[in-house]
Formats: C-alpha cells, sequence, structure tokens
C-alpha cells in the first residue's frame, strides 16, 4: 500500500494530544541562556505529532561532517559523536511539556528539563522553569497537509532474520518529515561516562563498538506524498540527499494494532513495525494563531508604524 493510501483508508486520530499549536515541524531560531549569550547558529528541528517528539542538532555546515563514519579520521569520529538525535514520547500537563521513553543518539539526556511553552504566529517560545535558558522555535510546516505520526517498535532484516534497530519514529508533518532508527541493542559501554564522545575517542580502532554507536539514525527531509522526501539534515551524513524512506509497503495490521513497512534494500528484504499515535490525511498547519479583538484592532490601526517592515521569517 501506498502512503497515500495509508492516511486515506485508516484515519486514526489519538485520544491524547498535545495542543494543536504544538504540532509541527519547528526549526530553532535561537536560544538564549542565563550567562547572557545566545546562539543562533546551531541547526535545531523538532517534529511533533500528537504524542511525538523528533529532535535533531547538529553543528554549523563548516563543522560538519560529510562523509560516513567508517570513512572518518579521529578527529571526525569524535564530531560525529557530539550529534544530538533523538524520539521520545511527549506528554503535556500543568503547561509544561516533558518527554519520557523513546530512543537517543547519546547516551545521557543533554536536555533534562521540562518546557513552558506558548505560541503566537509562527513563533513559539520554549522556556526552562529554572530561567536557564530560553529558546524561539519558527514553524516551517505552514502548509495545510498530513500528519503521520508513528513509533517505531523494530526493523528487521527478513532475509537474514536480524533485528537492525529498535525504538524511534516516523512523523509526517505536510512538506516536511522526520526518522529515528534506534540502535538494536543498548551500547556496552566500558566505562560509566556520560560523554559519548569520550568513548568513541577511547574506542577509534574498536570497529566493532563504533559499528554499534553509529548504528543509530536521525533524519529530516523535505519533499511530498507524491515523490518522496528527500534528507535535508541527519546524523548519518552520508543520507543527505537520499530519500528519507520508501513510499511504498505500507500496511494496516488490524489484529496487532499496528502498522508494518515491507521494502527491499538490495536483495535485502526489510520490514519495519510501528505502533500508531496519529493517522490524519489532513491537519490545519499555520503559522498564524488566533487574535484576541481588542488587538486585532490595535493591530490595523497602527499598520503604518508597526507594519511597515513586517516579513514572513523562513
Amino acid at each position: 500500500m501506498h502512503i497515500q493510501q495509508l492516511l486515506e483508508q485508516h484515519q486514526i486520530i489519538a485520544k491524547n494530544t498535545v495542543p494543536e499549536w504544538m504540532i509541527g515541524c519547528f526549526k530553532r531560531r535561537s536560544i538564549s541562556f542565563a550567562s547572557g549569550e545566545t546562539d543562533l547558529q546551531t541547526h535545531v528541528f523538532w517534529l511533533q505529532g500528537r504524542n511525538l517528539t523528533i529532535d535533531l542538532r547538529l553543528p554549523i555546515e563548516s563543522e560538519m561532517v560529510t562523509k560516513a563514519w567508517d570513512k572518518c579520521d579521529e578527529q571526525e569520529l569524535y564530531q560525529l559523536a557530539n550529534y544530538e538525535g533523538w524520539s521520545a514520547d511527549s506528554t503535556w500537563q500543568n503547561e509544561q511539556l516533558s518527554w519520557s521513553g523513546g530512543t537517543s543518539f547519546q547516551v545521557h539526556n543533554r536536555w533534562p528539563e521540562p518546557a513552558i511553552l506558548s505560541r503566537v504566529g509562527d513563533c513559539m517560545i520554549e522556556a526552562s522553569p529554572y530561567e536557564s535558558y530560553i529558546e524561539d522555535w519558527r514553524i516551517t510546516s505552514r502548509n495545510a497537509g498530513a500528519l503521520l505520526s508513528l513509533e517505531l517498535i523494530n526493523e528487521t532484516n527478513l532475509t537474514t532474520g536480524e533485528i537492525r534497530h529498535q525504538g524511534g519514529a516516523l512523523i509526517i508533518n505536510s512538506e516536511w518529515a522526520g526518522l529515528v532508527l534506534g540502535r538494536a541493542n543498548e551500547l556496552s559501554l566500558s566505562e560509566q561516562s556520560n560523554a559519548l564522545r569520550e568513548q568513541v575517542k577511547k574506542s577509534v580502532n574498536d570497529k566493532n563498538f563504533l559499528t554499534q554507536v553509529f548504528n543509530f539514525e536521525t533524519s529530516i527531509a523535505k519533499g511530498n506524498l507524491t515523490t518522496g522526501f528527500d534528507v535535508q539534515f541527519s546524523t548519518q551524513p552520508e543520507r543527505v540527499g537520499k530519500t528519507l524512506f520508501s513510499l511504498e509497503g505500507f500496511e494496516f495490521d488490524e489484529q496487532a494494532n499496528e502498522i508494518t513497512q515491507c521494502f527491499l534494500e538490495g536483495d535485502q528484504q526489510i520490514k519495519r513495525r510501528f505502533s500508531i499515535d496519529t493517522i490524519e490525511a489532513s491537519f490545519a498547519y499555520s503559522g498564524k494563531t488566533q487574535w484576541n479583538k481588542s488587538a486585532k484592532k490595535w493591530f490595523d490601526a497602527e499598520q503604518e508604524t508597526i507594519g511597515r517592515y513586517l516579513q514572513k521569517l523562513t
């Protein structure tokens, strides 16, 4: 089944959900810390389903690694080991968003605090409850389109019987999509250290360990349900420019209430199993939020000055 057929024939809307203004693909514009310093350059994407989050954080282009891990030298491996990508269950409670479960490329939680969130127009503000930072996010999925949010159970090579990945997610927010493929097994760490980069630095000649470390993917892609989604940013540099996932091979397993996808990778038959967060053929993404009536009247009346230099940020 093509993914478009899946969306049209099996609409399943999650009963529990974060607020709808929070759903979509967001790119971070800035993060400011209590130190008085601000980061405007790190590439950070946040894809939000009704109860699932995908997050990717990468350095600026000049500091990105551009080849597969097994072609990297020691310094490049260290850089790759500093990348961040994860998926998790998200819970909205008491005006705060928190995350639990899921799977992460890093071996410790770099962002342990819940988030206080609010949104005006295309801008979503995330504040630390302990006033340590504040982030400015801008929605990139401005056009109405599909909302698909699936949690990966596992990915199996049916040809060999090997489980390749466990945990992860697939989220589509209109023209943006994200995919997380977790490691097949938890890392066997030789030392109790919370810094993956240090573990990699000490194990540059241990191919088995490095294979475990980098058997993880978080990728963000742009495209559509007709021609597919092309990877823009990824923890796997060689994936950039490639197709995020095949649009074919999806099936709804009524008995298990799961989504499966089977596809060929070379001469290998691969199967993915997903649990369902939400499947919606159309969701009203927008760069706008509702006006208070008196505020809209003020905005219209003062356009000569406040409207002089307005623009939509991309």
